[in-house]
């Protein structure tokens, strides 16, 4: 979609306008300094997926860099619901964007700012991503990031850098090391199936995102019955795993076939991956009402 063509409805600062027409002052915090944070919520078939649980992430993730929340949870909810109906989004991605608000150009921020608030959605069926099919090709690459990784910043240099990097390299993503270990992926959660069956994804601390697909991916596991464990992964594990997968908003979850160049598992997506994704889809599905 051009910039031409582009007939979306922003949501900015209380006002919804053309996404053409939507701007925000030079002096916003946000594009000086990377001083916000920022949300995605998945829209299949007219559901909002785990949207009150990335609604509590957005707050947390304010509340640690000391903006406050503009609106309350409803009030995010109510706005959300209208942006999709005002754009037709029967399948895609809400987008949200809260910086710290316009100030002249300082490190040090005044106090009372107003937060900038700026909303948009893009249109794409996440649920039917043809690499589900097919499956992903993954790299590593050193975790360059800063040192608090809990809170999604809108500060994304180090995985667009990352990103770039696994494109070139002819990979989907790339899954970030530091300290021998595996920490996630550029803009996901990583996953393993050790050969006893074991499911395997790193334990929480402000090395990594708490991500929310990844909760209720491992909530779906649980229910299940299935083994799950929360420790490190190492490069080496993944090439001698069953299988392996990740997880995020924008994708649901994808299994992983190659990682640096060599086959993980059987080279396909593994029964673990497919029963977990189909689980998934159906509970939001069956749980979540229309909007």
């Amino acid at each position: 979609m051009t910039h031409a063509q582009d007939n979306r409805i922003a949501f900015v600062n209380g006002e919804f306008t053309p996404l053409s027409a939507a701007s925000i002052p030079v002096m916003d915090r946000g594009f000086l300094f990377g001083d916000g944070v920022y949300e995605v919520t998945a829209v299949i078939e007219r559901r909002f997926a785990d949207d009150d649980a990335h609604l509590t992430r957005l707050d947390r993730s304010l509340r640690e860099i000391d903006i406050p929340n503009p609106y309350s949870a409803s009030v995010w909810t109510e706005i959300e619901r209208d942006l999709a109906r005002r754009n037709g989004l029967e399948n895609g991605l809400i987008y949200i964007q809260v910086t710290r608000g316009v100030a002249e150009r300082n490190f040090q921020y005044p106090t009372g700012l107003a937060p900038t608030i700026v909303m948009f959605p893009q249109f794409k069926r996440v649920q039917d991503n043809p690499i589900i099919e097919t499956g992903a090709k993954v790299v590593t690459l050193p975790d360059q990031r800063w040192s608090r990784c809990d809170i999604k910043s809108t500060s994304l240099l180090a995985q667009v850098l990352t990103k770039q990097a696994a494109q070139q390299a002819g990979a989907n993503e790339a899954w970030m090391v530091r300290d021998g270990s595996i920490t996630e992926g550029a803009s996901s959660t990583a996953f393993i199936v050790t050969k006893e069956g074991q499911i395997v994804t790193r334990r929480l601390s402000s090395a990594v995102l708490p991500g929310v697909t990844r909760r209720t991916i491992m909530k779906i596991a649980h229910g299940m019955r299935l083994d799950l464990v929360e420790r490190n992964i190492t490069p080496d594990e993944v090439l001698t795993a069953s299988e392996a997968f990740y997880t995020s908003a924008s994708t649901i979850a994808v299994p992983v076939v190659a990682f640096d160049g060599q086959t993980v598992g059987e080279g396909h997506p593994g029964p673990v991956f497919q029963t977990l994704y189909k689980t998934y889809l159906e509970t939001i599905m069956a749980q979540t009402p229309e909007y």
